[in-house]
């Protein structure tokens, strides 16, 4: 364009202005880093194995008069357990089967952290949000006698609004008194945990006739119908993913939490109700979670016990973490814990490798995809850009 003296003025242009024609170009640099940090793990994990091997031990106590012994066992345990894990995971239909019904809860209550981290709240009550929806939809489950169809669909409505009610409060609370989120989800998993345990002492809960804390069985007309050997749970956290990633990226309300997540100063001044958005983020979260809770009990367990749900909703942090707060991200991590999940106990099944070396490897891939710096030094690779830990705004509010 000419400036006021009539000369053109030359206009700097930087790749930044010029439209990328790859749109997965912007994500290959984080891509390559959770790659680069999931072999690190592994290659951590494979000492690990042959440190704990005893077979493996002892031959390294004659490795100077005879070493090959020792690369042999180690070269063998390495390769029988990491070939169980993913023989077990993903080498059969069935073992195909169990990890997505493993993953299927970690995605949706990974998403319930995801929403929550894109609205600046830390949400770290998943589990008992997961705990409130797994009572609601059991209960309606196993105590009502409704048509098949009708069964499922008020079980599943059931959990939903038990995980939205749970997370719900949080987010009033935090709306209206500012209670750090932190402190009262974390409150709220033990609350959540004691009222379950106090359920199953009840006649209206426990299994008739059993005095252990185990409620009655879910009926079968309230339970996942299966899609080729698979209760269909994964489809609907499929499209729940889907349907988060609209809510995020497409809708108002999304605009709204991915501004108050980056700065509520900011969206205030704009117009934005702060106070509305916490609360609609925790409800949208509980529900969420509500409704991995749901699949636990009427696709993946069929009776509510006092361990209900494991450490689905603390690893449902994990799952976020490792996906980049993202709904395709955090579907990939929900996966990969799931196969790591399976893959495990086939490890400890076929090569007696202790079954905590799973929990071992996702600790570890978290650790690196936590160190972004480190992962890209010994690799020497480009940092994706905005490299470092994604951290909640509201951990700091």
């Amino acid at each position: 364009m000419p400036d006021e003296g009539g000369k053109h003025r030359r206009r700097d242009t930087t790749p930044a202005d010029k439209p990328s024609g790859n749109p997965w170009a912007a994500y290959l640099p984080t891509i390559k880093e959770t790659a680069a940090s999931v072999l690190l793990a592994l290659v951590v994990g494979a000492l690990l194995i042959i440190v704990s091997d005893r077979r493996v031990i002892e031959s390294f106590g004659y490795f100077f008069s005879y070493p090959w012994d020792a690369i042999r066992n180690s070269g063998t345990a390495i390769a029988d357990s990491y070939v169980a894990l993913v023989t077990g995971s993903v080498g059969s239909w069935s073992a195909i089967g169990e990890t997505l019904e493993r993953a299927a809860p970690l995605i949706c209550a990974g998403l319930a952290v995801t929403l929550a981290f894109r609205s600046g709240l830390f949400n770290i009550g998943a589990q008992g949000q997961l705990i409130a929806g797994g009572i609601c939809a059991g209960y309606v489950g196993f105590h009502y006698d409704l048509p098949p169809v009708v069964h499922l669909v008020a079980a599943l409505a059931a959990g939903l609004l038990g995980g939205a009610l749970w997370g719900g409060i949080v987010g009033l609370l935090k709306a209206r008194t500012g209670a750090h989120e932190v402190i009262t989800t974390i409150m709220f998993n033990y609350i959540a945990l004691s009222i379950l345990t106090w359920l199953l002492t009840k006649n209206a809960f426990q299994e008739p006739g059993s005095i252990n804390p185990r409620s009655q069985k879910v009926a079968g007309t309230a339970s996942f119908p299966e899609i080729l050997g698979v209760h269909s749970g994964i489809v609907l956290a499929l499209l729940t993913a889907l349907g988060v990633w609209w809510l995020l990226e497409r809708s108002t309300i999304g605009f709204e939490m991915r501004a108050v997540g980056a700065n509520p100063d900011a969206g205030r001044t704009a117009g934005m109700s702060v106070p509305a958005v916490y609360t609609i983020a925790m409800v949208v979260a509980g529900l969420l979670a509500g409704l991995a809770g749901a699949q636990q009990v009427l696709g993946h367990d069929d009776a509510l016990t006092a361990n209900f749900g494991g450490t689905i909703g603390f690893d449902a942090i994990t799952v976020a973490l490792l996906g980049r707060a993202t709904p395709m991200g955090t579907v990939l991590a929900g996966l990969l814990f799931g196969a790591l999940s399976v893959g495990g106990t086939a490890m400890q099944a076929s090569a007696a490798t202790p079954l905590a070396l799973t929990q071992v490897l996702q600790a570890l891939i978290v650790l690196f995809i936590a160190a972004p710096a480190l992962v890209t030094a010994i690799f020497r690779m480009r940092s994706a850009a905005g490299g470092g830990t994604m951290l909640a705004k509201g951990w700091n509010s």
